[in-house]
């Protein structure tokens, strides 16, 4: 990869891991309409990183708070709030983690394809759309309950599929369940951090193992791009997104998803 490339990526990356229209499609679309080759196991490991670094700085007093909650109701049996979140984030990680462990092979083999992501971003995306407009944005991610943290992670489990989106499904999941805008993406963000710790180091275990050589020159340059733009990207999201709503975001990937179905099929 030159640097040209790293760039454009990093930032796509960056801008699309935690919108609601897929960060696998944009990987795949921008390197063919450009001709670029695969990015490889190193800007994989790159990008998560990247990714983790902007999601626990920019949460990084919830959680501290959180943690030592989580601590405290773990060995002195005091619960709060911030506990119960801890608790449901945990809980919301536990199918990802299962299903990814049972069906990685398939879902690496056999549905990475852009017509499978092509229908992903499209059938997901109305379910968003549905959720966004059904939904009675009544609660907060507070107020979540030991089910509402399993569907959600339920839910989340489907992003393994390409194209689902792992922020979108998991808002959405969020929204039928009553809650806000503002906190269906808090949580989805905050219950991202464990999958992208997971997945960081499977990536990062597969890359020593490849013995691949590394320029971490643009190691770090992809990292500081991918976490920036990430940092930016969630910061003007819980901006906006109670005011604007899901349906821009809708209608893009009904875009987008068109886009790949023009150019695959």
């Amino acid at each position: 990869m030159d640097n040209l490339q790293i760039i454009v990526l990093a930032v796509v990356q960056g801008l699309t891991e935690f919108l609601p229209i897929s960060s696998s499609a944009h990987l795949i679309l921008v390197p063919v309409i450009l001709g670029w080759p695969d990015q490889g196991l190193v800007f994989d490991v790159a990008m998560h990183v990247g990714s983790l670094s902007a999601v626990m700085l920019y949460f990084r007093h919830e959680l501290v708070a959180m943690t030592r909650a989580w601590f405290a109701s773990l060995f002195r049996q005091q619960h709060s709030r911030d506990s119960r979140l801890a608790w449901w984030i945990i809980v919301g990680t536990i199918p990802a983690v299962i299903f990814g462990g049972l069906f990685k092979d398939v879902i690496e083999t056999q549905l990475r394809s852009p017509l499978v992501i092509a229908a992903t971003t499209i059938g997901f995306g109305i379910l968003l759309g549905l959720a966004d407009r059904l939904a009675r944005h009544v609660r907060d991610e507070y107020s979540m309950s030991f089910r509402d943290a399993l569907v959600v992670g339920l839910f989340q489990a489907l992003a393994l599929i390409p194209g689902t989106s792992r922020s979108g499904i998991t808002m959405t999941a969020g929204l039928f369940l009553g809650l806000n805008r503002d906190a269906a993406a808090r949580f989805s963000f905050l219950l991202s951090i464990p999958i992208i710790i997971a997945s960081g180091v499977f990536k990062t275990r597969d890359l020593v193992e490849s013995a691949q050589p590394v320029d971490f020159g643009l190691l770090l340059l992809a990292i500081g791009l991918s976490a920036f733009s990430a940092w930016v990207c969630i910061k003007l999201f819980l901006s906006l997104i109670n005011r604007i709503g899901m349906m821009p975001f809708v209608v893009y990937r009904l875009l987008l998803g068109a886009f790949l179905l023009y150019l695959f099929a």
